[in-house]
């Protein structure tokens, strides 16, 4: 009965409902899908090794030489949920499309907002069930360990108080999503009616109308190069609200030219030697979340910063640094350890 009588308005309608726990996630207007091209998951080839051939003089052979590729798999995981509502309680509400309706728009609102964090945050070690996502593939600043240690750079950050800034190049051969073989792309809901029984806490049934809701997505950085993330940036008063602050958007400089190619507003790098690169077919974004957007602010007001301007974006005005749009992202953390 309390959680009927929330949800009225003293007229006995379904009220207006403020959307409290909203949130501004722009990662999913960018994203590239494509279908998977295997059972669960999807595999990709890259290339490891180019001949470089070799000078040669009279009468001196010349060796064979050959490419060599490896080949890696990514996996999609299924994220899936239940809105199951008393069909007593829905009845007594007046409206049962609306009541209904006021549950359904909450997994909206809920499933979105945990793709996008698995988007970023994704570690199937911790949760086998999810994917992978971009801060697992871009764990480490030491070439050592990692060849694409070389696009993650350390903001400087040593605490659990940092954030990332993010530059990703979307594209169908660079960075992109993944939906099962077969599967749809986005949210799935099926109307189950009230076919599907409730269940007490005892074991008891009882008649319910009920929703059913599942998104299948996976994370395939093809292509390591088109993705930079500025880790380690604190953002305490020992780091961005402090004296000695990062350089953001010096920092941002450097991360333009960790992509192999960028349009000329970019990074000036155009083509490289590869007849197949997809230059023209990618779609760069840098994301942050309204933190960092606050004191990229700050730090391009104080130092006149010219570079972070207003452009338009697919029909839409956007600011944007060198042409790359910025876009907010809540459920970036400000809580990231630090990566060594």
């Amino acid at each position: 009965m309390m959680d009927l009588a929330r949800r009225m308005d003293p007229y006995g309608k379904i009220d207006v409902i403020a959307e409290m726990l909203s949130q501004c996630n722009e990662y999913s207007d960018d994203a590239v899908w494509k279908e998977g091209n295997q059972l669960g998951g999807h595999k990709f080839t890259f290339r490891t090794s180019i001949p470089a051939g070799a000078w040669r003089q009279y009468y001196q052979g010349t060796p064979y030489g050959k490419s060599t590729t490896a080949q890696a798999e990514v996996g999609v995981g299924d994220l899936e949920g239940y809105s199951q509502i008393d069909r007593l309680q829905a009845e007594d509400s007046g409206d049962v499309e609306a009541y209904r309706e006021s549950e359904d728009v909450a997994f909206l609102e809920g499933m979105g907002q945990t793709l996008v964090q698995t988007q970023f945050y994704g570690n199937t070690t911790v949760t086998p069930a999810e994917f992978m996502g971009f801060s697992s593939f871009y764990n480490t600043v030491n070439t050592a360990t990692a060849q694409n240690a070389s696009n993650v750079i350390d903001g400087g950050g040593t605490g659990n108080s940092n954030l990332s800034f993010w530059l990703i190049c979307h594209g169908e051969r660079t960075i992109f999503n993944v939906y099962p073989r077969g599967g749809k792309v986005g949210l799935a809901m099926e109307n189950k009616g009230d076919q599907v029984p409730g269940f007490d806490s005892v074991g008891n049934r009882f008649e319910a109308y009920t929703s059913w809701f599942r998104v299948q997505a996976g994370l395939c950085p093809m292509d390591w190069r088109q993705a930079v993330r500025v880790a380690n940036v604190d953002v305490t008063s020992a780091g961005l609200a402090g004296p000695n602050a990062l350089d953001i958007f010096s920092t941002f400089a450097e991360m333009m030219y960790l992509p192999p190619a960028l349009g000329k507003r970019m990074s000036g790098i155009t083509r490289t030697d590869a007849p197949s690169d997809p230059v023209p077919g990618i779609r760069p974004c840098i994301y942050t979340n309204r933190t960092g957007r606050h004191w990229m602010d700050v730090q391009m007001i104080r130092d006149r910063n010219v570079l972070l301007r207003i452009d338009d974006y697919a029909g839409m005005p956007c600011e944007a640094y060198r042409g790359v749009p910025v876009r907010i992202v809540d459920q970036l953390l400000n809580a990231e350890a630090r990566v060594v």
